[in-house]
């Protein structure tokens, strides 16, 4: 799969562009803060439906106006495909497949992308809700029918705790509480899919992970993953809150009746996940808060039996944080029917020794399409031969002399 036009109006710092991309190695150019990163974040966000770097679609749109729209030519061997999506300000947006009108979900399902970006690595050092959050999309991206059952475990997560606030409030006892096992019921039964889908997403990103880190550092410090399930915690008697259970990536490594097995045995997860619920009742009714669930959960990495978050170096950590993306796309393209995913490397060579940079490339070659983005021509190391398009001020310029020359300022756009 690749990415052959995208033309933009009113995204980000861009009135009006359109950019032709090769298969093979392609490269976007230009100072920080010019419009590059907004490039890689359009062609991201129709696989994604999201952006890496905001959590809402407002800030995708012009300032001073009310939609933006990009559109995107793919192709996998000789058919093309023509994506459009209108990014609205107020109401809904709107999409377009080949013309015909569609709904945005709809878009994954033709393209897909891995995109790194220096944002990534406040998944290895941040909080668990990103961690989640990158386990989800790549669980969206295998299944996009797993959107509608977060979507829906969310909302029973709101509705029980409307119902253990109300229960804290008129001081009823948790076994007096009858009306909250039919939302158990609906929590365990979503709540259990989504738990055991990272289960099986995070047992077969082990491998491909494990190796791209190794050809990244050529060391090979065994990193490892980990889900910590809520529901493990609390069945083994620790009842932790979301804080304390971030705290567990700075600590010594969980102990093995708070990990999660590799198969995701479906009636055991949902029978620990009721065990749990029953065990926790009076503390959520004392607390009025859902304290059981795979929005609790934890992925715990390890480098050398260690933490990463906590006691791994910045470049380590650094590594690691591309490696959970190049170990996505391998087992995507692994997996896919519609060839390589197109990978998306923003700002990569930035943080990687002239060694690094070049392995990075060794195990980047064989991709259909890549697209990276670098503020400095130097930072590229040789090996490729680049289709380059230069940025400037949220234009498309012919060459990059022109943009050392200007005195014009910077926006501040990324």
């Amino acid at each position: 799969m690749r990415v052959t036009q995208l033309s933009v109006a009113d995204y980000r710092n861009y009135r009006g562009a359109h950019l032709s991309f090769q298969p093979g190695p392609n490269l976007l150019l230009g100072r920080n803060g010019q419009g590059k990163t907004n490039i890689a974040e359009a062609i991201g966000y129709f696989a994604t439906l999201s952006s890496h770097r905001v959590s809402g679609d407002h800030a995708l749109i012009r300032q001073g106006e009310d939609a933006a729209v990009v559109r995107m030519r793919v192709a996998h061997e000789e058919r093309e495909v023509l994506l459009e999506l209108q990014i609205n300000r107020s109401g809904s947006n709107r999409a377009q497949i080949n013309r015909g009108a569609s709904k945005p979900r709809d878009l994954p399902r033709y393209f897909s992308s891995i995109l790194f970006a220096p944002e990534d690595l406040s998944i290895v050092r941040g909080d668990p809700s990103l961690r989640r959050r990158f386990m989800d999309e790549r669980i969206v991206a295998d299944s996009p029918r797993m959107m509608t059952v977060m979507a829906d475990y969310d909302r029973v997560v709101k509705q029980r705790n409307t119902l253990l606030k109300s229960a804290r409030t008129s001081g009823t006892k948790a076994n007096q509480l009858s009306t909250l096992d039919v939302w158990d019921d609906r929590l365990v039964e979503l709540g259990s899919e989504i738990m055991d889908a990272r289960t099986r997403l995070i047992h077969e990103l082990g491998p491909p992970v494990a190796a791209a880190y190794h050809h990244i550092a050529n060391d090979d410090h065994s990193p490892r993953m980990t889900i910590i399930r809520s529901t493990e915690t609390v069945l083994a008697g620790v009842a932790l809150s979301e804080a304390e259970l971030g705290e567990i990536a700075v600590g010594a490594p969980p102990d093995i009746s708070m990990a999660t097995d590799r198969g995701g045995d479906h009636p055991h997860t949902m029978q620990k996940f009721r065990a749990a619920l029953r065990a926790i009742r009076p503390k959520e009714i004392e607390r009025a808060i859902t304290l059981v669930g795979p929005h609790r959960d934890d992925l715990f990495l390890e480098l050398n039996n260690l933490p990463v978050k906590g006691y791994a170096s910045h470049g380590e950590s650094w590594s690691y944080a591309l490696a959970l993306r190049l170990g996505s796309a391998d087992r995507m393209r692994a997996h896919s029917t519609t060839g390589d995913p197109v990978l998306i490397l923003d700002d990569v060579f930035a943080e990687l020794d002239l060694r690094r940079r070049e392995r990075l490339l060794a195990a980047i070659r064989s991709y259909e399409q890549v697209i990276v983005t670098a503020a400095v021509a130097e930072d590229v190391p040789e090996g490729f031969t680049w289709n380059t398009i230069y940025i400037h001020g949220g234009a498309v310029r012919p060459d990059f002399s022109d943009q050392h020359s200007t005195s014009e300022r910077t926006p501040d756009v990324e």
